[in-house]
C-alpha cells in the first residue's frame, strides 16, 4: 500500500510526509469500506469536457458494480438538487435524484424546523429547493452562492437584520469555486464580511461540518470509518471528512491548488490525480 501511495504523489517533497500518515493512520481502513461519499461539482470531481467526462463516467460505472454503497454530497448552491442531477445525467452519469445530498436540500430542512423566514441568498436556479419556505418579512439571513445578488443594498439589509437579532445561517463557506473562466469567490467571503460587521458568528450547515457528512451517511448505515470521501477540496472535503473518521481522498481536479496536500494535518490519507485513479486503487486494493 504505501509503494503504490508514492507512486501516486508525484511531488517528491510530499512522499515522505504520505507514507509517513498512512503509517499512522493504518488503522482506518481495518475494515473494508462500506460506502463512498462523492463530492459533485460538475467541474469539481467529475469534469464538463465531453473527452474527460467520458473517462468519468466510465469508472464511475466501475465503482457501481462493486458492492460498495455511494452518494454523491455537495455544498453547490447556486442550482438545485434536480437542476444537478439533470446536469450529471446529461454527462451520461446513472444516478439516481435521491443520490444526491446537497447543503441546500439540508438548509432548507433547518429553516423548516425552526419556523424561519429567511432573506435568501441565492440564485433563481436554486429557489426550488425552498419550495414552502416563507420569505416575507425576514426574520433570518441565509446566504448561498448568489452572484447575481451580492450587491451593496442586500447585504446592508442582511447586516441590518443580524444587528437585530436574526440569525445569519451560512449553507457553507467556501472559499472559492471553479469556474469556465477559472477560479471565482465562493459564498465564505460574504459570509465572513457579515460576521466582521456583525460580531455575529454564522450557523454552518453544509461540509466540512460533522452534522452533514453525517447526516450523507445516515441510509447507508454505517460508521464513519467504514466510508470513503472523494473530493478535490483539501479544507471542505477532506480534513472536514477526516476529523469525523472517514478516510480521504484528496484528487487533484477542480479546485485543487498545488500543496493542498500540505495545507491540513493530518494530510490526505490518500492523494491522486484524478477521480478515475481513485476508483481504480479503491477496486484493486479497498473491495
Amino acid at each position: 500500500m504505501l509503494q503504490l501511495t508514492v507512486n501516486l504523489v508525484k511531488s517528491t517533497s510530499l512522499e515522505h510526509i504520505v507514507i509517513e500518515v498512512l503509517v499512522l493512520n493504518i488503522h482506518i481502513l481495518y475494515r473494508r469500506p462500506t460506502s463512498v461519499l462523492l463530492r459533485c461539482t460538475i467541474l469539481g470531481v467529475f469534469v464538463s469536457n465531453l473527452d474527460w467526462a467520458n473517462g468519468e463516467t466510465l469508472k464511475y460505472s466501475c465503482l457501481k458494480k462493486t458492492p460498495l454503497k455511494i452518494r454523491f454530497i455537495t455544498n453547490t448552491t447556486k442550482e438545485s438538487q434536480r437542476f444537478l442531477w439533470e446536469r450529471l445525467r446529461n454527462l451520461d452519469f446513472a444516478v439516481e435524484q435521491n443520490e444526491i445530498f446537497t447543503s441546500l436540500v439540508a438548509t432548507h430542512k433547518l429553516v423548516c424546523r425552526k419556523n424561519l423566514r429567511p432573506q435568501l441568498f441565492l440564485e433563481d436556479e436554486a429557489l426550488e429547493d425552498f419550495q414552502g419556505a416563507e420569505t416575507k418579512n425576514p426574520n433570518a439571513v441565509v446566504v448561498g452562492l448568489a452572484p447575481s445578488k451580492f450587491n451593496f443594498h442586500t447585504l446592508n439589509d442582511a447586516f441590518r437584520l443580524v444587528l437585530s437579532g436574526a440569525p445569519l445561517i451560512a449553507i457553507h463557506k467556501g472559499r472559492y469555486y471553479k469556474r469556465q473562466d477559472g477560479l471565482a469567490l465562493g459564498p465564505g467571503p460574504f459570509v465572513a464580511g457579515l460576521e466582521y460587521a456583525t460580531n455575529r458568528k454564522a450557523e454552518v450547515v453544509g461540509k466540512p461540518e460533522a452534522s452533514f457528512f453525517l447526516e450523507g451517511l445516515r441510509p447507508f448505515d454505517c460508521k464513519p470509518n467504514e466510508a470513503i470521501m472523494i473530493g478535490d477540496d483539501v479544507i471542505d472535503d477532506i480534513d472536514g471528512a477526516q476529523k469525523l473518521g472517514l478516510t480521504g481522498m484528496l484528487v487533484k481536479t477542480g479546485i485543487y491548488r498545488e500543496g493542498d496536500e500540505v495545507k491540513i494535518f493530518p494530510p490526505p490519507n490518500y492523494v491522486f490525480e484524478s477521480f478515475p485513479a481513485a476508483v481504480d486503487y479503491i477496486i484493486q486494493h479497498l473491495v
